[in-house]
């Protein structure tokens, strides 16, 4: 991988993290308990609760890339970044340009799931 294309991974996970610092933040908001004394319907206190489930899994699958894109931002000057940690080829530009916090390969991942 080449310092040009380092730099554009970095800078993607620069923003990356920035975009979900924000999101994290309204998800947060939107996650809050509603209180028993809310003066809503049943039906609509029921929608609230299931919103508000959506949302707590969305903040926390937010949370975890959070967490793998500050990883990958401390391991970008590292010669093992962009290399699989399985087949330990190299990972395709595409995929850390789409993906920064990638660790395997398309191939190793596909074969993961």
């Amino acid at each position: 991988m080449t310092s040009q294309e380092k730099k554009k991974i970095k800078e993607k996970i620069e923003s990356d993290i920035a975009t979900l610092l924000k999101q994290i933040k309204t998800l947060e908001e939107k996650a809050e308990p509603i209180t028993p004394d809310c003066s809503l319907g049943r039906l609509t206190r029921l929608e609230a609760m299931g919103e508000q489930h959506v949302n707590n899994k969305i903040l926390d699958e937010s949370r975890l890339r959070l967490t793998r894109l500050k990883n990958a931002l401390l391991r970008i000057d590292k010669p093992m970044f962009g290399i699989c940690i399985e087949c330990e080829e190299e990972i395709g530009f595409g995929r850390l340009s789409i993906r920064p916090e990638s660790v395997r390969c398309v191939e190793c991942a596909n074969a993961q799931s």
